[in-house]
């Protein structure tokens, strides 16, 4: 059974990763193969350039809040005079496709793109290439022939899930009926990752009675999946509900109200949201992962100024991956971090994702942790 150390170990992990990147920066020309990037060799740190950094949606609160302006301040110190041209797609292909063009003939110097649907932005990344600009994949593995990928560990991610929501079933005194899975867009490469993790743990130790691909990771989707399920399966017989992320989390307990069920079963979640966190804090939701995103999007500015400028790095947490192409990618993959009622002062409020006055408020303030937060206040 996973057990959370205490210790935020894989934030400090992931920091010394960055600096090691940094201090491993080395000049020299390299391929897809050996960690770097011929493309983009002709700009310079000391004359700044562009760089073009597309997000996928904006439904999940992460993208907006923490990876755009994370990615910006890492840039800002790697390269002082460097810009960031940025767009959102709002979880449309043709529109991220649109936006990736539009910067190309914009002239951005490198790419660090977040795929919506990893194997079509493939052409993207293609275009990209045949123009000398380099791409770093983020978060999301797109196919194409990247030349670096900072992600964490998602098959890991699935397996915490999964731990943690039959850690919930044995402190309530075991299985006692079925498991929904609620799991992510199917055009999402992480997506079966979270799913085939979860499915190593979960398979033989409890029994499954729905299913469901969540398309564009929707909330409200999830709610209509979750409503299938408790028509199928039924509400009393259902005893935990897999959740791929925070935002589904908040369909499947809108469902189960709905159904009216009072006495929600443990449902994990992902992303560390702040609306997952509460529910965390009042009991509706049992845990959710927290992926470090600061330090994610560090060592993709790393890695964008390596690729813009024809560089290459090596580390500590450095790695060397396989895309569904075959080609080879220079990559990063970091872990994540389980957390559940417990883990809250240890985790997102020790390291300033946020603050116990963002987490504390309203109703939350006199539940569970809060109520210990701020009783001396």
């Amino acid at each position: 059974m996973l057990k959370h150390n205490p210790n935020t170990t894989i934030v400090r992990r992931a920091a010394a990763i960055g600096a090691a990147l940094a201090l491993a920066l080395v000049a020299g020309c390299g391929t897809t193969t050996d960690g770097g990037s011929d493309a983009g060799s002709g700009a310079s740190v000391e004359e700044g350039f562009t760089v073009g950094l597309l997000l996928p949606e904006s439904k999940t609160a992460r993208y907006e809040k923490f990876d755009k302006p994370y990615f910006e301040e890492a840039l800002k110190e790697e390269c002082p005079k460097c810009k960031v041209s940025y767009q959102n797609a709002d979880q449309d292909t043709g529109k991220q496709q649109s936006q990736a063009e539009a910067m190309l003939t914009e002239g951005i110097d490198v790419m660090v793109l977040d795929a919506v649907d990893t194997e079509a932005a493939g052409a993207v990344v293609k275009q990209s290439k045949s123009q000398d600009v380099p791409v770093v994949a983020y978060d999301r593995l797109a196919q194409g022939g990247v030349d670096y990928y900072v992600s964490f560990d998602n098959k890991n991610v699935g397996k915490v899930q999964g731990e943690s929501l039959v850690e919930a079933l044995e402190k309530e005194g075991g299985d006692k009926g079925e498991i929904v899975m609620i799991n992510g867009s199917p055009t999402d490469p992480n997506a079966a990752d979270f799913k085939a993790g979860a499915h190593e743990v979960l398979d033989g130790a409890v029994k499954i009675g729905a299913e469901y691909d969540t398309p564009d990771w929707s909330p409200d989707k999830a709610q209509q999946q979750m409503e299938q399920a408790i028509t199928s399966v039924g509400a009393d017989k259902i005893s935990g509900v897999y959740s791929a992320n925070d935002g589904m989390a908040s369909g499947v307990i809108a469902a189960l109200k709905s159904a009216g069920v009072d006495d929600l079963p443990p449902i994990t979640g992902q992303d560390a949201e702040l609306a997952g966190i509460q529910r965390i804090i009042s009991g509706e939701q049992y845990m959710t992962v927290y992926k470090a995103i600061k330090p994610e999007a560090e060592i993709a500015a790393k890695m964008a100024v390596a690729a813009a400028t024809g560089e290459k790095f090596d580390g500590e947490g450095a790695t060397e991956i396989e895309d569904p192409d075959g080609n080879k990618v220079a990559s990063v993959l970091l872990d994540p971090v389980p957390v559940t009622a417990d883990d809250i002062e240890e985790t997102v409020i020790a390291d300033g994702f946020y603050t116990v006055e963002e987490v504390c408020t309203g109703d939350f303030a006199d539940k569970g942790f809060c109520k210990e937060a701020t009783g001396d206040k």
